[in-house]
């Protein structure tokens, strides 16, 4: 009877484990999806998927460091070069770290875009890479790095 209340009590917990992840990972898919949706409306509106200390480094190398100084940097571009571009989700995985850190891995394309230097980019694919905290109750994007998949040419 010990045993059976032992293993039953071992079955309790891990399915409150599993229910707390599967929701923990709905909230962390929504973070980033909340940040793509920001990407398509050129950042525009209140940002409510990023901690105050997110970090931001983009394609080319460059690293905004604070929500304030990231936002400034991506409204700029989205003004300019990435006006009306959207960068659409083809794969999501991620893992956690722990239980409030996940690490979210997302490949996606955008659409065409010309760089300041008179580059044509069509059908570009990227590769982000997300760290997304739980702050209280909320999963919040505290960094991402994106990359462009080379051998697109």
């Amino acid at each position: 009877m010990k045993l059976l209340f032992l293993t039953m009590l071992s079955l309790a917990f891990c399915v409150e484990g599993l229910a707390q992840n599967a929701a923990g990972e709905t909230a962390v898919r929504q973070a980033v999806k909340s940040f793509y949706t920001a990407f398509d409306n050129g950042f525009t509106g209140e940002i409510k998927f990023a901690t105050e200390d997110w970090n931001h480094i983009n394609p080319y190398g460059g690293w905004a460091r604070g929500r304030e100084n990231v936002l400034k940097e991506v409204r700029e571009v989205h003004t300019t070069f990435l006006k009306g571009v959207s960068d659409t989700v083809e794969d999501m995985s991620m893992r956690f770290a722990t239980r409030d850190v996940a690490v979210v891995t997302v490949t996606s394309v955008m659409s065409t875009f010309v760089t300041p230097d008179g580059v044509k980019h069509e059908n570009e694919r990227h590769i982000r890479t997300f760290v997304v905290v739980k702050r209280g109750s909320r999963w919040l994007v505290m960094q991402d790095q994106n990359t462009a998949i080379g051998g697109q040419r």
